[in-house]
């Protein structure tokens, strides 16, 4: 299969680390190793994703969008062909035992300009958790999600500046405390890209299934981050698990 046409995608700048699919069941089936922690299957979506957003006609935030919320939308024939994809693949990992929601985004809250140690959804990070679990994602409209090569990047908390001044918020010495404080501030979930790492974008369309922080997991979690907003910037429209 060929990727390169798929729009606003650069296979080019996938590292080594991504593994691109053909189908849900391939996603859904892969057990991560081999260093392989995000995978991804490539899709072109027919539909008006963007009459969709202008119908729910976002406030500025996160806002979930529910079943009851989309069906009600009275939307053109290309709109209409949106809203059934939608509907398809929320129905199609919830059958997989998923929690899928659909989001539009308007803008990020937490995220102060300047921020030395920024622990918002725009910065490079990890997600975690306490078992075995993944992040799904999809972007139907907007800008997508971007990731970067584990390779190119460092745990904040390792950079000796960072480390000191992490230090004097603490309050304290080096030891187990002061890494329960990075852990429970989510300090040690965040990663600063080396100079001249080139992120690689998720995407629009692409059905995402990336790696997470968890005890036992046989593979380095995937590093990153939403897309920083600029002006003018459209929502997004964005499904999670």
């Amino acid at each position: 299969m060929n990727f390169s046409g798929i729009p606003g995608f650069d296979p080019a700048l996938v590292p080594a680390g991504v593994r691109m699919v053909h189908s849900f069941d391939e996603l859904a089936s892969f057990q991560w190793c081999d260093g392989i922690n995000a995978l991804c299957w490539p899709r072109v979506l027919p539909g008006d994703f963007g009459e969709i957003v202008a119908a729910l006609r976002p406030v500025r935030g996160i806002t979930a969008v529910d079943e009851e919320t989309l069906s009600a939308l009275s939307l053109s024939p290309a709109g209409e062909v949106a809203r059934r994809l939608l509907f398809a693949d929320l129905a199609m990992l919830t059958e997989a035992g998923l929690d899928p929601l659909l989001e539009t985004v308007h803008g990020y809250t937490g995220h102060r300009e300047g921020d030395p140690f920024p622990t918002h959804v725009q910065s490079f990070h990890a997600d975690s958790a306490d078992g075995p679990a993944d992040t799904w994602l999809c972007t139907y409209f907007g800008r997508s999600s971007e990731g970067i090569s584990n390779a190119m990047v460092t745990c904040r908390p390792q950079l000796a500046p960072v480390r000191a001044a992490l230090l004097a918020e603490f309050g304290g010495a080096e030891g187990a405390e002061f890494e329960e404080f990075l852990h429970g501030h989510f300090h040690d979930l965040h990663y600063v890209p080396a100079e001249g790492a080139v992120p690689w974008t998720f995407g629009i369309g692409n059905l995402w299934r990336i790696a997470c922080d968890w005890p036992g997991c046989p593979v380095p979690p995937c590093v990153h981050r939403a897309p920083l907003s600029e002006p003018g910037d459209p929502p997004r429209l964005l499904l999670i698990s």
